[in-house]
């Protein structure tokens, strides 16, 4: 083998060992530090004004948020959201840590994608765990599929507790 092979060599394993330490840093600082909560702030109040301008989707038939009984709001009960209210309109909303879910949830036990609230085509509301470490939970029982909800029952992600309100 000729030396300047042998040196590309070195040179090409050295790149890789130094890429992986700087992988590997990056890492241990996300799991130390996490992403600021003030970027996320700014996005979920900018990603929530387009959310309430929107339109209704149409509707088929059914009775789809037009009884009394239905509700109009999910409200955050208890955890770092505490007061947080997102309007029903007929959407997906989804919880979790990622950066573009509906409720981004600041919670060491929630999943980046945990669990998702929609409508279904009766207007009835349902949960559904979106295949999370730590479980979703309507009522204290652990969910393991897509489970409707009634208003003022009491949906637990980790520390944080959101229930559907008239």
């Amino acid at each position: 083998m000729s030396e300047l092979t042998l040196t590309v060599m070195r040179l090409g394993f050295l790149a890789v060992l130094w890429l992986f330490v700087i992988v590997a840093v990056q890492v241990i600082r996300s799991d130390l530090f996490g992403t600021r909560v003030t970027q996320r702030a700014a996005r979920r109040a900018e990603g929530q004004r387009p959310q309430q301008r929107q339109s209704p989707p149409r509707q088929q038939g059914g009775r789809r948020g037009g009884g009394r009984n239905a509700p109009s709001k999910l409200v955050v009960t208890e955890g770092s959201l505490t007061g947080t209210t997102v309007a029903l309109q007929g959407q997906t909303i989804t919880l979790g840590r990622a950066h573009d879910s509906t409720i981004v949830l600041d919670d060491d036990y929630a999943s980046s994608r945990h669990a998702r609230i929609y409508p279904d085509r009766d207007g009835q509301w349902i949960v559904e765990d979106l295949g999370s470490t730590n479980g979703t939970y309507l009522d204290r029982t652990r969910l393991t599929t897509p489970t409707p909800i009634q208003p003022g029952a009491p949906i637990r992600i980790g520390k944080t507790v959101i229930e559907l309100r008239k």
